[in-house]
């Protein structure tokens, strides 16, 4: 729309404030259209995927702690993105590390920031299917959890409940229906 242009602010400076192993806290200093000058908290950190494995009528799902929620979380897998990586070998890794799977056909679904507000990076959904299956995962020295194939109609009907509270993974829902 042309009357967008109005609404543009103008990045005026940018302070770190706190770097983390997993996100840097920026303070950054903006000026709206009318001049209008504001303080802002922006969350910078890597761009992540989340990938929807389909094998036989079922989603291939992990199910890990979550520190945030300290509970236990079922998600499709995915994860960071290492330096350097795409978002499609960055989603082939993390499914493989995962789940020792590896996928013969890999789509993008679409990419999304988790809270425009807040954050700078972007997650990057990705359908596969065509699966083969090694048996064998490969996780991070941090990282502890189980995967299991699920009927799709199951995790669609769970999603947003206790056991499945991640936005994300209702988000890669809504663009699978829409999209795969």
């Amino acid at each position: 729309m042309d009357s967008d242009k109005g609404l543009e602010w103008r990045e005026t400076g940018r302070k770190e404030i706190l770097r983390t192993r997993v996100f840097t806290v920026t303070e950054r200093t903006s000026e709206s259209p009318d001049g209008h000058k504001g303080t802002y908290i922006v969350n910078d950190a890597p761009d992540w995927v989340i990938v929807i494995p389909e094998h036989e009528g079922n989603f291939l799902m992990v199910r890990q702690w979550r520190h945030g929620e300290l509970s236990l979380s079922t998600e499709f897998p995915g994860g960071v993105m290492d330096s350097g990586e795409s978002p499609e070998e960055a989603a082939r890794r993390e499914l493989k590390e995962e789940t020792g799977a590896t996928a013969g056909k890999l789509s993008l679904l679409g990419s999304l920031n988790p809270n425009p507000a807040l954050f700078s990076n972007h997650v990057h959904i990705f359908y596969a299917t065509d699966l083969e299956f090694s048996g064998k995962q490969d996780l991070d020295a941090d990282e502890f959890l189980h995967y299991a194939q699920m009927p799709k109609d199951e995790v669609l009907r769970r999603m947003g409940t206790k056991e499945f509270p991640h936005a994300l993974m209702t988000a890669a829902m809504g663009l699978y229906m829409t999209r795969a």
